[in-house]
């Protein structure tokens, strides 16, 4: 991949050598924020030395080089927010600190795509923190690749960090940095940290070396869910997510709890502006990564060649940025279609696939079709109705075995209809012949109503006629009682005259006597 310079408007670009005939030169002239642009096709022997914030570009980091001529360190960055990219720097001093890029309390710089090569250290931090080191090739040189001197809060990634004599990456008295996704095979130890160099956190990195790491100090080896790729590490992945089944070991105090069973690639994708990053982790050599969209389907592709010793089976864990690629996914090792695991560890966020074939010279193809999707979303609408069908199928036959029910009741209930209907019309004859009777019957109530009523005026007569005999035997018998109140008052009376008239006599017999 080459650089495409991009300026953007306001950006004052200085060209080497058109404009100066040394990038020093250029540096020394440039202001704050200018681009410095250095064209290939020589070698530019120079100590640089970038005291402000510029950007140095070059047009092929293959053919743009910067050779130290074997002194000091071949560019010393002490401002703030510096990019180098695209270049080749080489040959810097023979001496500890000597340095192909040296950062020396510089925040904020980013040194990417370069070919850093034939150093005592391809890149040095001293009291250097926030900078950005990716996807530079940093090997052979004399000591290491990166050594970081009380410096933290780095981000190192997708470098490939080779050959080197020493340390691929060393610490000392630094923490808090962040190294993932770089290659680190062929150095004597692959990473040392020493001296307080703890908390620095070192995942999805491949390590191959004589010795993989040496550390006094503690740090983080995985995220939780998926740590590095170790040459020498001898597990299992028996449940098959392409992560080794038990813990590789570092020292008493640190160990990868989830090792990777295959190199660890990461692969850009640029879309519509965004850059997405999909990873792979493979025990086949993966090259020729590639990124399409199908000019007629939509169907977005993912397609990178894989090669492996024939015979043997190969695997790929896959993680897809599902705002890249979020329809359903169809996987090809050369024409095979293979039918991928969906890993528990999927989320909104990212899908992981995981698929194994057996080794060839393959490419393999992922396809996120949206044909299928709707496919899938229609054989999912169908699989619905299918299901809602066979339910209202067993409700029907539920409900029809009711009907029989229903029917056959339906059938008692009729004949009894039939017979009730039957008794209904005798009942109605009867009810015919009893309103021919109940017609008399009201004929003769009307008479004997007629005979009522004169009976009741005759008897009101007579009433009349006994209430007047009444009131006279009432008054005949109050006559009646005085009559015989004043007989008996007369006889007392009389019986007592009579009585006193008897003594009368009797008292003058008795004095007659006398």
């Amino acid at each position: 991949m080459e650089c495409k310079i991009s300026v953007k408007a306001g950006i004052n670009v200085i060209y080497v050598p058109t404009d100066y005939s040394t990038i020093q030169e250029a540096i020394n002239s440039a202001t704050e924020g200018d681009t410095i642009f250095v064209l290939s096709g020589g070698t530019y022997y120079e100590n640089l030395v970038v005291n402000k914030t510029v950007s140095l570009i070059g047009e092929n980091r293959e053919t743009t080089i910067i050779d130290g001529d074997g002194t000091k360190n071949v560019i010393y960055v002490t401002a703030d927010n510096v990019r180098i990219r695209d270049f080749t720097i080489e040959r810097s001093g023979t001496f500890p600190g000597d340095s192909g890029v040296s950062l020396d309390h510089s925040s904020g710089s980013d040194i990417s795509h370069n070919i850093i090569t034939n150093n005592y250290d391809g890149i040095s931090f001293f009291y250097s923190s926030n900078n950005m080191i990716s996807d530079n090739t940093i090997s052979s040189n004399n000591y290491g690749g990166i050594s970081f001197f009380y410096s933290s809060n780095n981000m190192i990634s997708d470098n490939t960090i080779s050959s080197n004599n020493y340390d691929g990456i060393s610490f000392f008295y630094s923490s808090n940095n962040m190294i993932s996704g770089n290659t680190i095979k062929n150095n004597n130890h692959g990473m040392y940290l020493a001296l307080y160099s703890s908390n620095n956190t070192i995942q999805c990195n491949n390590f191959n070396n004589t010795y993989q790491v040496w550390t006094d100090s503690t740090n983080v080896w995985d995220d939780g869910n998926e740590g590095n790729y170790w040459s020498d590490y001898t597990g299992q992945d028996l449940n098959g997510d392409g992560i080794g089944d038990h813990p590789y070991g570092i020292d008493v105090n640190n160990q990868d709890n989830h090792p990777l069973m295959g190199m660890f690639s990461d692969l850009a994708v640029t879309l519509e502006g965004e850059t997405y990053h999909v990873t792979t982790i493979c025990n086949s050599t993966i090259s020729d990564f590639r990124f399409e969209i199908g000019s007629e389907t939509g169907n977005k592709i993912i397609r990178f060649n894989s090669t492996g010793k024939d015979g043997t089976i190969g695997f790929c864990r896959v993680m897809i940025p599902t705002e890249l690629m979020n329809y359903p996914y169809i996987v090809l090792a050369g024409m095979e279609e293979i039918v991928p695991t969906l890993l528990d560890v999927s989320n909104e966020i990212y899908v992981y696939l995981y698929f194994t074939y057996i080794h060839s010279s393959y490419t393999i193809t992922i396809i996120s079709s949206k044909t299928s999707y709707l496919y899938n979303e229609l054989l999912d609408k169908y699989v619905k109705l299918n299901a809602t069908f066979y339910d209202l199928l067993d409700n029907y036959s539920v409900l029809l075995g009711s009907y029989g029910i229903l029917l056959d009741n339906y059938s008692q209930l009729q004949k009894s209809y039939l017979e009730l209907n039957s008794s209904y019309q005798n009942h109605l004859l009867d009810y015919s012949v009893l309103l021919g009777s109940y017609g008399i019957l009201l004929d003769n109530y009307s008479q004997l109503q007629k005979s009522y009523l004169e009976l009741n005026s005759s008897y009101q007569n007579h009433l009349l006629g006994y209430s007047k005999n009444v009131r006279n035997i009432q008054n005949l018998m109050y006559i009646f009682a005085a009559a015989t109140a004043i007989f008996i008052i007369t006889t007392i009376y009389l019986s007592k005259h009579a009585h006193a008239g008897k003594k009368v006599f009797e008292d003058a017999q008795k004095k007659r006597a006398l």
